[in-house]
């Protein structure tokens, strides 16, 4: 649950990038970093074994304020590798919403299924089944990537699928902000954002695009 201080005027959203080992969590909060305006971000940090994996997780703080309220959002990855499975619980603690990065590969169709089952479990360990999920399919630009039309919906035919190039930087924005909206959407039902904040879902991401320096997000 996000925390929220009405008192200070002040909430924090945190929100969990996750999914197999190598479909490209990390680069999303790489180029989720470049993209966002120096004044408004925080230092990405990343620890990465020799074969480029996340080792334990990546942190991008993104503070901006809005209507005298100050809002922080903390995005995390997880590590892919299964003998981590305990960090990536211990991450998911607390979380408002998390975007699972599949990968495209007709290889990964296994992993993309094991890591989405983990995620599932771990999410009803923590009593968070009722956050938001966006699923984005990373890796598009493979040659024998999946074609959508026969592509894994993690039990959902009717769930939106975000097609991403995350090294190339396509996709990233519009994933983020899919998830933002549904985190906010969420809390807002909860807790009566939109009332005692005179924010709606509308204005949030408006203003979130404005002040980290990428308004076309909401065209």
């Amino acid at each position: 649950m996000a925390q929220v201080d009405f008192a200070e005027r002040q909430m924090t959203l945190k929100l969990v990038y996750f999914g197999p080992p190598l479909s490209g969590k990390t680069s999303n909060l790489r180029a989720l970093h470049a993209k966002v305006d120096k004044l408004n971000r925080g230092r990405l940090m990343t620890l990465d074994t020799r074969d480029d994996r996340t080792l334990f997780f990546d942190l991008l703080p993104i503070f901006f304020r809005t209507s005298n309220f100050s809002f922080r959002i903390k995005v995390y990855t997880v590590p892919g590798q299964h003998v981590h499975e305990a960090t990536r619980k211990v991450v998911l603690a607390g979380a408002d919403g998390v975007v699972f990065v599949a990968d495209s590969a007709p290889t990964a169709v296994g992993p993309n299924r094991e890591a989405w089952i983990g995620l599932q479990q771990n999410l009803h360990a923590h009593s968070l089944e009722a956050i938001p999920i966006v699923v984005q399919y990373n890796k598009r630009d493979l040659p024998d990537a999946m074609p959508l039309a026969t592509i894994d919906h993690f039990g959902d035919p009717n769930r939106r699928l975000i097609e991403a190039r995350a090294r190339a930087g396509l996709g990233v924005i519009p994933t983020f902000f899919e998830l933002v909206t549904a985190a906010w959407e969420t809390l807002d039902k909860d807790l009566g954002l939109a009332s005692k904040l005179g924010i709606d879902s509308k204005v949030f991401r408006g203003s979130l695009a404005e002040h980290v320096g990428v308004p076309d997000a909401v065209d």
